[in-house]
């Protein structure tokens, strides 16, 4: 019943004459002011670099030099797998290498003095080439034999003991570069633009402490499932008490170096794909749509529809008309 009162009330002060005279309202005048807020996401701290430590073939533990919780250099042998097999086959190659490089000088000999055919001097090349290329094949795979370090870093916990046979799906530990550390968080798609490559954000962690990170990438498609962005940044100084898998609460600057326009959030018209407010503009309503983005109680900074000086209708909003006459009752604070 206050709401149908309330109404009644104002169509008997605002609403126009049976003349057809215009509508009286409380306009607002657009001005950039300086408003302060910020936005919050949920973050998680990464690795810069981590990888799961697995063998590339199958086979026994020969050498296990995983030493948990040191700092290893990038090329250190972390593991090795049996290779007698392989290494006797490269033997087998390179004794079959020496003999037909040996054929191949003796046949081009022979070639020079017409003593052979082309032919036969070519077929002791395509033998010579072929075990070269097994020679090859070979040491590819004894290189797969040994687990070594692709990066420098922290080594984690270990999974197999000397000996073990493991697999191709095996961790046998993690290595992690932890000097600098990553920090993901997801935005909405309406507050992606407040975001910026090398723009600087707040990490809060859940022991309180504040640390700063620096915007390196932004995922340039959104998520069509959740509607939501991706962001990527790197903590910057020095940050002991932050370690990969933390929560962080991301706290991002939303504030313009600009100014904000700000409206009161009852001059705002709903509709159903869009907003709309009523801009006075020669003595006359224009419907004007915008884009809206933070929000207290009682006001919304509109990111977008409206410039500083634009006059805009807060009261008598369900009797405005476009173009309709509109006669200016108080100009009203914002």
């Amino acid at each position: 019943m206050g709401f149908l009162v309330a109404c009644k009330s104002e169509s008997k002060s605002n609403a126009p004459s049976k003349g057809g005279g215009p509508v009286e309202a409380d306009v607002v005048v657009i001005k950039n002011e300086k408003f302060s807020y910020g936005i919050e996401a949920n973050g998680s701290v990464l690795a810069n670099e981590f990888v799961e430590l697995k063998p590339e073939i199958s086979g026994r533990l020969v050498q296990l030099k995983i030493v948990e919780g040191t700092h290893v250099t990038e090329g250190t042998l972390l593991a090795k797998i049996y290779d007698e097999d392989l290494q006797a086959q490269l033997r087998k190659y390179q004794a079959q290498l020496e003999i037909a490089n040996k054929t191949v000088e003796r046949f081009g000999k022979l070639l020079e003095v017409n003593g052979l055919s082309q032919q036969e001097y070519d077929q002791a090349v395509s033998v010579a080439d072929g075990l070269k290329a097994d020679i090859d094949y070979t040491k590819a795979q004894i290189r797969k034999t040994e687990i070594r370090a692709p990066f420098s870093g922290l080594v984690g916990l270990r999974n197999v003991s000397p000996g073990a046979y493991v697999t191709q799906s095996q961790v046998l530990a993690t290595l992690q570069q932890v000097n600098n550390l990553k920090v993901d968080f997801v935005l909405p798609e309406n507050q992606m633009h407040y975001v910026k490559n090398g723009m600087m954000v707040n990490l809060k962690t859940a022991q309180g402490k504040q640390h700063q990170a620096k915007v390196i990438a932004i995922e340039p498609q959104i998520n069509a499932g959740t509607r939501n962005v991706k962001v990527r940044a790197i903590i910057q100084g020095n940050a002991e008490d932050v370690i990969p898998g933390s929560f962080v609460v991301v706290q991002i600057d939303a504030s313009s170096s600009n100014g904000s326009i700000l409206i009161p959030t009852n001059a705002i018209i709903p509709e159903s794909r869009s907003k709309k407010v009523a801009v006075v503009k020669d003595g006359k309503i224009h419907m004007q749509e915008i884009e809206t983005g933070y929000r207290t109680s009682d006001r919304v900074v509109v990111t977008k529809g409206l410039n500083e000086g634009d006059t805009v209708a807060v009261s008598a909003i369900l009797f405005l008309k476009p173009g309709s006459p509109i006669k200016i009752k108080n100009v009203v604070n914002n």
